[in-house]
């Protein structure tokens, strides 16, 4: 049993290592920032909680497919012009980070529907871990690049605070 938990526990190290090291580390953002402002959008006259779920996924599969077909058409560009391109499997990797970015917060919409939770925590939840992930990948990137603590700190912050930011417009505004 103890022999299960250390592989796992070295399956996940690792796994979460590659994934930090990968360009989907950016795609996640980028796509929580759009996940971020559509919810905070959505706030303001709150559809019912199934149309915020399903507006969060299609806008996730909308914005991952035009990042796809962006991706496909630079490739393309650069193959032509003689470079060396990348795996197709990155692009593709990249495109299902940013869909899991914008998409993510549906989970608690999707909890709302089922009464698990209120309407309102629902989106409060979603702001919340939204900044939360944003933060939270800027330290962890930070640390990569070997910052100490204090420095991923201040890289985190400053991420944290753009996400802040578009709350707090939000909040003046209504």
């Amino acid at each position: 049993m103890a022999g299960e938990r250390t592989a796992l526990a070295t399956w996940w190290s690792a796994g979460l290592m590659s994934h930090l090291r990968s360009g989907q580390v950016a795609r996640v953002v980028y796509g929580s920032i759009v996940g971020l402002a559509l919810v905070l959008t959505m706030e303001a006259h709150p559809p019912e909680e199934g149309r915020v779920a399903a507006t969060l996924v299609a806008t996730g599969l909308a914005v991952g497919l035009a990042e796809l077909y962006s991706e496909l058409i630079g490739l393309r560009a650069r193959a032509g012009a003689g470079e060396e391109v990348g795996p197709l499997r990155i692009v593709i990797g990249d495109t299902v980070a940013v869909i899991l970015g914008v998409a993510f917060p549906a989970v608690f919409f999707f909890a709302s529907t089922a009464g698990l939770i209120e309407t309102d925590t629902a989106f409060a939840l979603a702001k919340w871990t939204g900044l939360g992930l944003i933060g939270a990948y800027s330290f962890l990137a930070a640390r990569l690049t070997g910052a100490g603590h204090a420095r991923s700190l201040v890289h985190a912050g400053g991420a944290a605070v753009i996400a802040a930011a578009l709350i707090a417009f939000k909040a003046l505004i209504h």
